[in-house]
């Protein structure tokens, strides 16, 4: 879904028409791979976001400001210190590479006026962010040595250098006639292929789209068609994933296409639609739950073994007392496994032996395995409960990580697993000013439906927002969030709509009749000293249901 190189074309245009002469008056960081710098124009401020995401790289304009970090990183300070209150001088393309550099004119040491570079390397996973002062590196979001490529490093204080350059043509600067001989040139079985290795800044998606056009009319023209129609677009299938982004219309793929005035509006929706902002920490606590998950799977799987074996202790004890009847007739270190007639049904049964012990000393480890094993069984059980219990507990943490999306749903987590002894609070973090709410939807009939989004709001949506008599409603038997209706005077309409939200923020939101309980908030309890999240009720009710394609309306309505 990357944009290739020839659409950061239009793209840089677009933001130098917008953004040159601009003053650059703050700079924040949203997580390891996002900034975004707030330029103000005469009566008007823009929103200017780098994102770097492996995914989806890119320089576009944003309309919603975006959380920031507590604690500016390192690099976001540099930026700070050498760029804000600096104007934009000029933004360009390198040819058709995926690299865009932003000048900025910044009041220096002693009242001069020094120019900054800001590279942005928009080339996949490995994309880079690199601050330049003529010609030299000051700093860059990743540093690059000696270990991790041979063919260029990127350190303060070397000299930038350039990726390395491909043997391609520019379509905007090269004579076409000479990009169709460079075309026919190669021996490449498929045109798209042929047309790949000659043009710059072409991606496979692009080249397609060029050969496809060519056999509506010829190679020329669609050439020529591609360089001068601009129409950024996006295709989507039909379960909404992105298939393509491009500034051209993509006429050769099949799915639902959205067209946009703008690149920056359509890179927008899909960093949305991409999910490509991840909160700092989500992917770290993510991994931290999936194993602790791991090793409680792994525990129980021990001690559901170990709770078949105590089942089976009757059979070291009826061993101990076969032997201790035919003990007169053994011979001390003489066998590995006698058969005997069972004394309590009068079949034969096999008994292994210590060949190392005496007759009755096998006996007696007999009968301590048994004692062993009948001490065991009430232990197992109890082991058996609480690790499933936790197990319980670990799923609902990691269904609150993956509905989390900002930095204070993961701060309530980040509490809530230190609480857990599942983290270490290693340093002291600067407190967020803003208290993380439950998602409010508005029903239909005007009734606000509220719903958790992890186990701290769960309970304090239902133990402290809810009225007694509010409608609770938690899928049966299935992790999910709490979810509140605030009336005791409920339609069937809005019951419906929020046991349909219940199930969509759930573990079963791809399921079918989905089973949710609901009842009034005074029935529901908390169990002293209960993890966060867990709950007890009565007199509830149950509703099967399965999300339909409208609820995507009401979600898109949702408010923190």
């Amino acid at each position: 879904m990357n944009l290739d190189g020839f659409s950061m074309r239009p793209l840089t245009l677009e933001l130098e028409k917008i953004l040159v002469g601009g003053r650059v008056d703050k700079i924040t960081q949203q997580n390891k791979v996002n900034l975004t710098f707030t330029i103000r124009q005469p009566g008007k401020t823009f929103l200017l976001r780098i994102s770097l995401a492996p995914q989806n790289p890119s320089v576009h304009i944003i309309k919603k400001t975006p959380e920031n970090l507590p604690e500016p990183p390192t690099f976001c300070m540099v930026l700070r210190k050498n760029l804000e209150g600096g104007r934009i001088a000029a933004i360009r393309q390198h040819e058709l590479d995926r690299i865009i550099f932003i000048d900025v004119d910044s009041i220096g040491a002693g009242g001069k006026i020094q120019t900054f570079t800001l590279a942005t390397e928009l080339i996949g996973k490995y994309s880079n962010l690199i601050l330049i002062n003529d010609g030299q590196i000051v700093d860059a979001l990743k540093k690059i040595g000696t270990n991790s490529s041979r063919v260029r490093t990127v350190l303060p204080n070397q000299i930038y250098q350039l990726p390395p350059a491909q043997d391609k043509l520019d379509i905007f600067s090269c004579d076409i006639e000479k990009i169709l001989e460079r075309i026919q040139s190669d021996e490449s079985a498929r045109l798209d292929k042929a047309i790949l290795n000659s043009c710059q800044g072409f991606s496979p998606t692009l080249a397609k789209e060029a050969a496809f056009l060519a056999e509506q009319t010829d190679l020329t023209d669609a050439l020529i068609k591609i360089r001068e129609n601009f129409s950024p677009c996006m295709i989507q299938d039909d379960n909404g994933k992105i298939l393509a982004i491009s500034a051209v219309k993509l006429n050769h793929l099949r799915g639902n296409v959205r067209t946009f005035e703008t690149l920056s509006e359509l890179l927008e929706v899909a960093d949305e639609i991409s999910g490509s902002y991840v909160p700092p920490d989500k992917e770290r606590f993510t991994k931290l739950v999936n194993n602790e998950l791991r090793r409680a799977t792994n525990k129980i799987s021990v001690l559901e073994n170990e709770l078949a074996a105590a089942d089976n202790a009757d059979d070291w004890r009826i061993r101990a007392d076969n032997l201790s009847t035919y003990r007169y007739q053994l011979k001390d270190h003489a066998d590995d496994l006698i058969t005997v007639a069972n004394i309590y049904d009068g079949k034969n049964i096999s008994i292994p032996l210590d060949r190392r012990l005496t007759v009755s000393a096998n006996i007696q480890a007999c009968y301590k395995k048994y004692d062993k094993l009948k001490r065991s069984t009430k232990f197992i059980a109890a082991q058996i409960k609480i690790c499933r219990e936790e197990i319980s507990y670990l799923e609902s943490v990691a269904h609150s990580l993956e509905n989390s999306t900002t930095l204070a749903d993961i701060d309530e987590i980040r509490t809530e697993l230190i609480a857990g002894n599942y983290l270490k609070d290693a340093k002291k973090r600067s407190a967020l000013s803003k208290k993380p709410q439950p998602l409010k939807f508005i029903a239909p009939d005007g009734t606000e439906i509220l719903v958790g989004k992890n186990n701290t709001q769960n309970d304090r949506l239902t133990f402290k927002i809810a009225a007694p008599d509010d409608i609770w409603l938690h899928t049966k038997d299935i992790t999910g969030s709490h979810v509140i209706i605030r009336s005791s005077n409920v339609s069937d309409e809005t019951l419906l709509l929020a046991a349909e939200l219940a199930a969509h923020f759930s573990k079963a939101k791809n399921s079918s009749n989905v089973p949710v309980d609901y009842v009034q908030c005074k029935f529901v309890k908390k169990p002293s000293g209960a993890k966060p999240g867990f709950v007890i009720f009565t007199n509830q009710r149950t509703l099967y249901v399965t999300p339909r394609e409208g609820i995507q309306n009401i979600l898109a309505s949702a408010q923190d």
